[in-house]
């Protein structure tokens, strides 16, 4: 299994909203280096869900449920996205504030390429930050 990390700004796509409407494709992505993660995204993998620009804080847990696909909102082939479910909110979010200072996340995506919206998390990563929504 592989772990991975998304944002979103809750604004426009909230981690409650997505509880609510309990699954949604992940579209939007017009970045290669993202779409090629989506690409890597298989059944099982687990997804960190990050709420960017508002919170800047990592909040729940969500599940791949559908590999990629023809993104439904575009013609161009070039774009793909995935279907996700939620698995459970964090019991407590944690914060970019956090995830900066600690040295077991100093190379974690979300700070060496904080403008990417589709990236891998390591398995070591993926644990860290739920002990830290623990603490």
């Amino acid at each position: 299994m592989n772990h991975w990390l998304v944002k979103s700004e809750p604004f426009k796509y909230s981690w409650e909203k997505f509880n609510q409407e309990g699954h949604t494709f992940w579209d939007g992505v017009r970045n290669y280096q993202a779409r090629n993660n989506l690409r890597g995204m298989q059944v099982g993998d687990l997804v960190l869900w990050y709420h960017s620009n508002e919170g800047k804080e990592i909040v729940g847990i969500a599940r791949v449920i559908k590999e990629a696909y023809q993104d439904p909102t575009t013609d161009d082939t070039n774009w793909v996205v995935v279907d996700m479910e939620p698995v459970e909110s964090l019991k407590k979010p944690v914060t970019l504030e956090q995830i900066k200072t600690d040295e077991r996340l100093k190379d974690i995506g979300l700070v060496r390429q904080g403008r990417l919206s589709v990236m891998a998390v390591k398995p070591q990563e993926f644990d860290r930050i739920l002990e830290l929504s623990t603490q």
